[in-house]
């Protein structure tokens, strides 16, 4: 009845000319009251900030304070940022390494340059006041100070909406900025834009990221659009930076971009519908058509704000504080954003080696499944794929059809693509293990045989190994049983600055892959990758209870400093990565001792709860000389590591705190301190943490398991992706009693830590008795 009303209040707010679209406060959806996209917007990266988009879209759109400041090593915070005061335009794409289509308004003398954050009446930026801004899933409005210009942005999946209401002017303009670099899009290699007639423009931009260069040298990203104007203009031009060219129709080449004047009444709007295609912009103007032909901007809001309540609500939180379930979906809204869809609605998709590939059509005519953009995947598996296994498998197993796909064009697995791009990012690939721990979850909608062949290749093959594929390093680990500490910062087969890390990676995945072989009967392959899951063991020096590089001698390295990052460990030291066993915890406790292990870990995160669990400097690579650090993936499993000893209320106690202090609901406080969120990993983290549920292994045993945790809420339900209904209910549960007294399950006594992935998907009633206190008896003899 709720939506039901609010479906009401918007037709109406909109069928009485509300001068912006925003639904009124008491109109909104619950569900979307409890998301706030701004959390965490000081430092983000170039992907974090796109309101205006929904869920694994492709047209993702925000406001753009520094992009066309680029970022000189692909990774840095470009975008958006709350602590600045001016706003250069509105970005239409945002994925890793892939932004461009700047699209902004303003009035007065033209201006066709952005200028700075320092100098923003040297370009068509504008100022901005918070207090003018809004933002929520589907929506972006502020006004534009500068020009009294309030632009909106909303989008369906492939296209994009920018609406700008004007005061009156005999000089009001509409520019699009395209051959500019945008965020991590790299430097423009070419780009043209053009204006058809009828208020029709169409365009593309050829750009080359910092991470292309490096792991597929001479490799591009192309991004077309084909947009119609609600207002054909008075007059147009073009412009290559400064110069400007009235009357002028199209124009090509770096810098190249298009302006529309118009004179305008008071309050009067005028918007821009682009659709996007990543192939061509044919396609991108056939996207356009199939979604948004006859749809207005009102219309597209409202679908967008349906789509993601329909989203969000598959998975129901109640009781806590409405701060925690503000961090709840905010949290979830991340996980369902990132790694948006790059397929055309035709099936169209962009081929690692520049051609254009074709997903195959089912007897719908729809294609067989979409195919995305992605960050790497590392650390992915204690965030994103449990969520996903859990409620979204649909979207996993198009994860892995996409993946399976540059397989098939390139004969590699690529960690992370930008339009099939290879776009590692930290030089490993994990790709394997994820697809590992799909079928396992019975995600398997794919040719298994194929991604079978694609993640045993990860784990052994390293002659002719590509840069994109990472691991060149993987002969080492391969032959020897390690990867030889090589100081500096490059990854060869000779070895790397980043040894540990990389051979306890290998180790893991190839473990993950080794549980695949075993399922599919490969015997061979079990016995082999087996043998190399065992070898984390070489680097474990029981003289002091840490991991420790190895010369290419085969000797442990000298004056070891178990704080230091990048020798030995890439973005973490000894103190975090000596944890890192998560295929074989057991095995690594048993070996430093229950009594130390615990111990050891308890004091960690004593003194870390000190620092906030990961730093408070504005840093995306805050805490990497810490005892933990809950702000970078090779972090995220430790805390749940208590559930393999005889403390595992420990687990319950430590993961509570991280929750209530790492995690915030402010610009600078949201995800640590201006750390990386990567594409919805911590906001993933934080709901399976919330939620009570986690897998330190990342599911990839032949029968994957949760472990309990301690559920936030007292009520959570979810839509399993089987169609069940899955509850959790924390009975007597307050911020006090974070400890489980007793569990019972579909009205049976439970004394386990963990549970079955299997009895989880298919539904089951779950209530947890908390307490203010361990009920270490209920452990007892298992």
């Amino acid at each position: 009845m709720k939506n039901i009303l609010y479906l009401f209040l918007v037709v109406v707010a909109f069928s009485c000319n509300v001068p912006q679209s925003a639904p009124t406060q008491e109109a909104k959806a619950s569900v979307l009251d409890y998301v706030d996209p701004n959390i965490g917007t000081a430092h983000s990266r170039w992907f974090f900030y796109t309101p205006a988009a929904v869920p694994f879209g492709m047209a993702k759109l925000g406001p753009s304070t520094d992009g066309s400041y680029g970022n000189e090593q692909g990774w840095e915070a470009v975008g958006y940022d709350s602590r600045h005061e001016s706003i250069e335009g509105f970005a239409n794409l945002h994925e890793f390494q892939v932004g461009g289509l700047l699209f902004t308004a303003m009035t007065g003398d033209l201006r066709t340059i952005p200028g700075t954050l320092d100098d923003p009446d040297g370009g068509y930026r504008s100022r901005f006041d918070k207090k003018d801004e809004e933002a929520s899933p589907g929506y972006y409005r502020v006004l534009l100070k500068d020009y009294g210009v309030t632009a909106e942005l909303t989008a369906t999946k492939r296209v994009g909406y920018q609406k700008y209401t004007f005061p009156q002017s005999r000089d009001s303009y509409i520019l699009l900025d395209i051959g500019n670099q945008l965020g991590e899009s790299g430097k423009v290699k070419d780009a043209m834009v053009r204006y058809v007639g009828d208020g029709q423009v169409e365009g593309w931009v050829i750009t080359y990221p910092e991470y292309v260069k490096k792991y597929q040298a001479g490799g591009e990203v192309r991004m077309y659009f084909s947009g119609v104007l609600d207002r054909n203009p008075d007059a147009i031009g073009t412009f290559r930076n400064e110069e400007a060219y009235e009357g002028e129709a199209s124009i090509s080449g770096k810098g190249a971009g298009i302006y529309f004047k118009y004179a305008t009444e008071e309050d009067e709007s005028i918007g821009i519908k682009a659709g996007f295609s990543f192939t061509s912009i044919e396609n991108a103007r056939e996207n356009l058509d199939a979604e948004a032909a006859d749809l207005t901007f009102e219309d597209a809001l409202l679908a967008a704000q349906e789509v993601w309540a329909e989203e969000l609500n598959k998975i129901k939180v109640s009781g806590s504080n409405e701060e925690d379930k503000t961090k709840f979906y905010t949290g979830l809204y991340h996980a369902l954003l990132g790694r948006g869809l790059a397929s055309d609605v035709d099936g169209s998709f962009p081929q690692n080696d520049g051609s254009i590939g074709s997903i195959p059509l089912k007897e719908s005519g729809e294609p067989a499944f979409n195919f995305y953009n992605t960050d790497a995947v590392w650390g992915a598996y204690w965030n994103l794929t449990q969520l996903w296994a859990l409620a979204w498998p649909e979207y996993y197993n198009d994860f892995v059809q996409t993946h399976l796909a540059v397989y098939k064009n390139s004969g590699w697995l690529g960690d992370g693509i930008a339009n099939s791009k290879f776009v590692s990012g930290v030089g490993t690939n994990f790709v394997s293990l994820i697809i590992a721990s799909a079928y396992q979850c019975g995600i398997r909608d794919y040719d298994v045989e194929l991604a079978f062949e694609a993640a045993y290749k990860n784990e052994v093959a390293y002659q002719n190994r590509i840069e994109g594929a990472g691991k060149t390093d993987l002969e080492g680990f391969v032959k020897n049983g390690y990867v030889a500490y090589v100081p500096g910062w490059n990854t060869t087969s000779e070895g790397s600055g980043f040894s540990v890390s990389h051979s306890l990676e290998y180790a893991y995945s190839a473990y993950s892959v080794a549980q695949f072989a075993k399922a599919l009967g490969k015997d061979d392959e079990y016995e082999e990758l087996m043998a190399l899951a065992d070898k984390w063991k070489n680097f474990y020096d029981d003289e002091i209870d840490f991991v420790r590089p190895i010369m290419p001698s085969g000797e442990f390295i000298e004056d070891f400093d178990t704080f230091a990052p990048w020798i030995g460990f890439q973005e973490g030291n000894a103190w975090q990565y000596t944890f890192y066993v998560p295929h074989d915890p057991e095995a690594l406790i048993s070996r430093m001792g229950e009594r130390k292990f615990v111990d050891r870990l308890d004091s960690i995160f004593t003194v870390s709860e000190k620092t906030k669990f990961g730093g408070e400097e504005i840093d995306a690579f805050a805490g990497l000389t810490y005892l933990y650090n809950q702000g970078n993936q090779p972090n995220l499993h430790i805390p749940w590591l208590f559930n393999y000893t005889d403390h595992p209320w420990l687990t319950q106690k430590w993961v509570r705190r991280i929750c209530d202090e790492f995690y915030g609901t402010g610009p600078v406080h949201g995800y640590g301190y201006g750390q990386d969120e990567d594409q919805g990993q911590l906001g993933a983290w934080y709901v399976m943490a919330a939620m009570g549920l986690f897998d330190v292994k990342g599911l990839i045993e032949t029968e994957p398991t949760f472990q309990f945790g301690s559920p936030i809420f007292d009520k959570i339900e979810i839509q399993t992706g089987a169609s069940n209904e899955l509850t959790i209910e924390a009975s007597n549960n307050s911020k006090d009693n974070m400890y489980i007294q007793s569990i019972n399950i579909d009205g049976s006594l439970f004394t386990e830590s963990q549970i079955p992935y299997e009895r989880l998907k298919n539904g089951a009633h779950i209530i947890i008795e908390m307490g203010s206190s361990p009920q270490k008896e209920l452990y007892d003899g298992n």
